[in-house]
């Protein structure tokens, strides 16, 4: 496991207040299904352990998570609620997974009948869901194979067939082409549990609407919706922030990353600072070093993209290549001081540097923004 830098100081926080007001919004829109918060990925990098805290003190029902270590991880750190493995996972980890007691997912007939199989050696009664390929071409049983499977996962005594699932790829979308694909996904999985429902195989857990589909399609909210992004403070897309902000609503940031001033150093003009000496400061200039680099999840690219942080609420530029482990950033005539706080992202003052314009600097999107975030930055919950 990697170590967490707490004698240095360069941490996230994660504010569970934020948290809360997202859930809050998302509760406004989707009544009275269930919430249940995508911990997948570090908790979209702001630890697992801390955001599923803070998700289950915010508001959710449950839990979602992408690999089986990811469940182990929260079972062994004492969380009892439902968590659900969202992939289709191989039989070598079939077993570990029961016994730790995660709702499986099955995406494929022949991992039902690998399902039945464990379930049957590793005894006791074990929820699963099952998912449908309505378009995303990832994974998923595909629509004239649910009854089958179904029937296959019914006939165990070991298994409790509690949901049945499926994911949009165009949610986010604002085109016609993506709102058409998305409503024939809706409606193809509609016709599947109407056909399931005649067969007296539905499951009474329905699930279709990731963050996306949550804020902007009504009819895709049926007993759950899985919150990722939005639960993090961010919608998918600018059509959506429009969609919430027309309802008065907006999400909450809920990451902050803060460090402090390492050291300061006086350069004079015509200095070349860092690796590869790739800029002159074009007068004399202080220099602060931060304790943050690439390895904490600040790109190396951030140099020639532009970037910059917050001290004493202003912006300053870097002053040369992002290194492993440190920054130089360009504090111009400032009399910046050893100690003082500085904020790579998030709010000071009057200004803010968000996920998004971290993005639009990378050219990525959110989602990989904060899965970047290095793992051996401490994770701080806060109010």
């Amino acid at each position: 496991m990697t170590a967490e830098g707490i004698h240095r100081p360069a941490y996230v926080e994660v504010s569970n207040s934020a948290m809360a007001h997202n859930i809050a919004v998302l509760r406004s829109l989707v009544s009275d299904s269930k919430i249940c918060a995508v911990v997948k990925a570090n908790g979209y990098g702001h630890g697992a352990i801390v955001a599923a805290r803070a998700a289950l003190a915010g508001g959710a029902d449950s839990l979602a998570v992408a690999i089986v270590d990811e469940g182990i991880e929260l079972r062994e750190s004492g969380f009892t609620t439902e968590i659900l493995v969202l992939a289709e996972i191989d039989g070598a980890a079939l077993p570990v997974a029961l016994q730790y007691g995660l709702t499986l997912t099955v995406g494929s007939l022949a991992g039902a009948r690998e399902t039945v199989s464990a379930a049957a050696t590793v005894g006791g009664r074990h929820k699963v869901h099952l998912k449908v390929d309505t378009g995303m071409g990832r994974m998923g049983v595909q629509p004239q194979e649910v009854v089958a499977a179904m029937q296959v996962l019914h006939e165990s005594e070991h298994l409790e067939v509690e949901g049945i699932f499926t994911h949009f790829p165009v949610a986010d979308g604002a085109s016609e082409d993506d709102r058409a694909f998305t409503k024939a996904q809706i409606e193809l999985f509609d016709g599947i549990i109407e056909e399931l429902t005649k067969q007296n195989l539905c499951p009474p857990v329905r699930h279709l609407s990731n963050s996306a589909g949550s804020l902007a399609y009504p009819e895709a909210r049926q007993s759950l919706v899985r919150a990722g992004l939005a639960l993090y403070g961010y919608a998918p897309s600018e059509w959506l922030v429009g969609k919430l902000a027309a309802k008065g609503e907006s999400l909450r940031p809920v990451m902050t990353i803060r460090a402090q001033v390492s050291a300061v150093r006086r350069v004079p003009a015509g200095s070349r600072p860092s690796y590869g000496r790739r800029r002159a400061v074009e007068r004399e200039s202080v220099i602060a070093t931060v304790p943050f680099g690439y390895a904490d999840g600040f790109p190396r690219r951030f140099f020639e993209a532009g970037a910059e942080v917050l001290i004493r609420g202003q912006r300053y530029p870097l002053a040369g290549m992002v290194t492993m482990d440190q920054l130089l950033i360009d504090c111009g005539q400032d009399d910046i001081q050893r100690g003082e706080e500085v904020i790579l992202m998030g709010a000071q003052g009057a200004e803010t540097i968000t996920t998004e314009e971290w993005a639009r600097r990378l050219g990525t999107i959110t989602w990989e923004v904060m899965c970047g975030i290095g793992a051996r930055l401490p994770r701080v919950a806060t109010q």
